[in-house]
């Protein structure tokens, strides 16, 4: 299997995390077992080749919702997805989707393609700089600051364009950023301590619940937002 990220461009980093691909090495036979673990963000995968399923079989063109928890999903050993990985609040500007029902779960996507997802989000500098002022916080407070809300409309606002509510996402984000890092940490300690964590033990605890895998398993296993 070959993974590879594009970060996103300096300019829509409020709104793109990333476009990924994946290209399986294997055969159409066999099945490959991956878990993927939450990571903030909303995806929109593009099956070009070999199948997929979570819970169900998946259609070539699908899109996944805020993931909470770790969740099991197969590939074929030829599939071939190309995706492109969203802050939540990016989707409005080109979807009515209910993010707050699409929660640890997949729809099928009729929507417009990358390409044409990447132009209109060209256009919306404003939605871009809100994203990066919630993306630069690690309270509530400080979010609500950062973005000239109270904390009543940043509520109000994140019910409607992220689906969960401020302090769940913050949460995530952190567990994101500490698990993605995990391959590039030398010391457990100083990684807890460097992502905001009370300890060592708070963060085995929050990646354990998260990915269902302890740092040291995460380590070997990581790969992206995914766990071979």
């Amino acid at each position: 299997m070959d993974y590879q990220e594009q970060l996103s461009p300096t300019h829509l980093a409020g709104l793109i995390k990333t476009r990924w691909t994946l290209r399986g090495t294997g055969k159409a036979v066999n099945w490959v077992e991956q878990n993927a673990t939450p990571d903030g963000c909303i995806e929109v995968i593009f099956r070009s080749q070999g199948r997929s399923s979570w819970k169900s079989e998946q259609p070539s063109r699908f899109v996944v919702g805020l993931i909470t928890r770790s969740q099991p999903f197969q590939i074929s050993g030829d599939a071939s997805f190309d995706a492109i990985r969203l802050w939540p609040w990016a989707v409005s500007l080109f979807s009515d989707l209910p993010l707050g029902s699409l929660a640890d779960r997949w729809a099928p996507w009729d929507g417009p393609s990358i390409p044409e997802i990447v132009r209109v989000l060209e256009n919306s500098p404003r939605r871009n700089r809100e994203g990066i002022a919630i993306l630069g916080a690690t309270t509530v407070a400080e979010m609500s600051s950062r973005c000239g809300r109270s904390p009543r409309r940043l509520q109000r606002w994140f019910q409607r364009n992220v689906g969960l509510p401020p302090r769940k996402f913050l949460q995530l984000r952190r567990f994101q950023s500490a698990f993605e890092t995990l391959p590039c940490c030398d010391n457990l300690a100083d990684h807890a301590a460097e992502y905001g964590f009370a300890d060592q033990a708070h963060m085995t605890r929050e990646i354990k619940r998260l990915s269902g895998a302890s740092p040291k398993a995460a380590l070997d296993r990581a790969k992206g937002p995914f766990l071979r």
